[in-house]
């Protein structure tokens, strides 16, 4: 149990780390492609857009290794922080689309309407668009982090040592009933996680219908 449970620390200190810079990542990243039309953020805007066309074209497991043996291929660079990395670089590219969908779903009135009243663009977007865009996209936020923490599974692909590793070294070397048990073990915590995040998700859903509602 003390190997499963520091599968468990590793698999969670990952999946929420990368799941901050994945939210921080995306939300910037669409803020930039939703800026209007100027020479200022033509470069900005490219950039961001090979960023999400290179980054849901390719493998996660290809981007891990990348990230480990090519990027921070540093003796003694913790591997903690090369896997947050990686996974909130890449889930930042999935949240940035489901961000900009969103914000681009509120009402196109409400921000004439903002402007007629002489409030200015910056203001416009961040108190008014972004708080009803990010309502709108919370399930498919929640959806990417409940992919992120399954996807964390490839983590032992560059070493480390996870819930889901923990589940070959303890059924390694053994007999089929043997090492299918320490596997539903493990699946069993998978589903755990993901069930509390359904019901924080949920919760989250039903605080800000009720506050729509007053």
């Amino acid at each position: 149990m003390k190997m499963i449970g520091q599968g468990l620390l590793t698999t969670l200190i990952i999946s929420l780390g990368a799941a901050v810079v994945g939210l921080i990542l995306g939300t910037l990243v669409a803020l930039v492609k939703l800026q209007p039309k100027s020479r200022l953020w033509v470069a900005p805007k490219i950039l961001c857009n090979i960023y999400t066309t290179v980054i849901r074209g390719t493998p996660m497991a290809l981007q891990l290794f990348i990230m480990a043996f090519v990027i921070f291929a540093i003796r003694g660079f913790p591997l903690e922080i090369t896997a947050i990395l990686a996974f909130g670089i890449n889930s930042g590219a999935y949240v940035s689309e489901n961000i900009r969908a969103g914000i681009m779903s509120v009402d196109k009135g409400q921000t004439e309407a903002s402007r007629a009243l002489g409030v200015g663009t910056g203001y416009t977007l961040m108190r008014i668009v972004v708080p009803q865009g990010m309502k709108n996209v919370i399930p498919a936020i929640g959806n990417e982090l409940i992919a992120l923490i399954k996807e964390t599974s490839i983590v032992s692909m560059i070493g480390m040592i996870d819930l889901t590793a923990v589940a070959k070294i303890i059924g390694s070397g053994q007999n089929l009933a043997t090492y299918f048990a320490p596997m539903l073990v493990v699946a069993a915590f998978y589903l755990i996680i993901v069930y509390l995040l359904t019901l924080g998700i949920k919760l989250i859903e039903r605080r800000l219908r009720k506050s729509e509602k007053r």
